[in-house]
């Protein structure tokens, strides 16, 4: 073997450890959903069907890990919040049909929605995921004139923690209409962002798109 086909493959990338990594990942983000992250490293790979060895391949702590599985929901969020809004060019319609589809989302991705909601506001803060996205677009509006909420971050707060409402209430009543439940809210919250009443009618009656769901 030449030195530079070594080298080819060394840097190729291995199937096998990607899938460990996912299996490990993919086990903290089920742990996280139940809300026990209080568990040993024994419990994680038992959860992921690897060996115990095999963490401390790709990580050095637990906290790491979890860390790892949040960020990695939050990156699922955001790759489909850009689906859902994709061609959309008011601002103000671009917040709102993100903000439709998450309420609705939460009945088919549970283990997604759970996540988020035991990280809580906590995931406001984080830059992976919908947290740069939102800024953007809600600076997209104040820059426009459509929202009339003087700062970012206090739109930020506002409306994530309406987002992050109505999810634990969806979560709490498995009976609710979601989809009402989220244009009612969506609706609520350009309100208090400054649209008008009746643009606000008319942008929560708009279609939604048909997105592709992550397995």
């Amino acid at each position: 073997m030449t030195t530079e086909t070594a080298d080819a493959s060394a840097r190729r990338p291995d199937p096998r450890r990607a899938r460990t990594r996912n299996a490990l990942i993919g086990a903290a983000r089920r742990l996280l959903a139940d809300g026990r992250p209080a568990v040993s490293v024994q419990e994680i790979t038992d959860e992921a069907g690897v060996g115990f060895g095999s963490f401390y391949n790709h990580f050095d702590t637990k906290e790491e890990l979890f860390a790892e599985a949040v960020a990695s929901v939050l990156d699922d969020w955001g790759d489909l919040r850009d689906q859902v809004v994709r061609g959309i060019d008011d601002p103000a319609e671009v917040f709102a049909v993100s903000f439709r589809m998450v309420g609705r989302l939460q009945r088919h991705l549970p283990e997604l929605v759970r996540v988020i909601l035991h990280q809580g506001m906590s995931v406001l803060l984080t830059d992976r995921g919908l947290r740069p996205r939102a800024l953007a677009d809600l600076r997209r509006g104040i820059d426009a004139g459509r929202f009339t909420v003087p700062d970012v971050e206090m739109a930020l707060m506002m409306s994530g923690g309406a987002l992050l409402g109505l999810i634990q209430l969806l979560d709490a009543d498995p009976d609710r209409d979601d989809a009402r439940a989220s244009d009612d809210y969506a609706r609520h919250v350009l309100l208090q962002l400054g649209v008008e009443r009746e643009d606000a009618d008319r942008i929560v009656a708009l279609p939604l798109p048909t997105i592709t769901l992550p397995v």
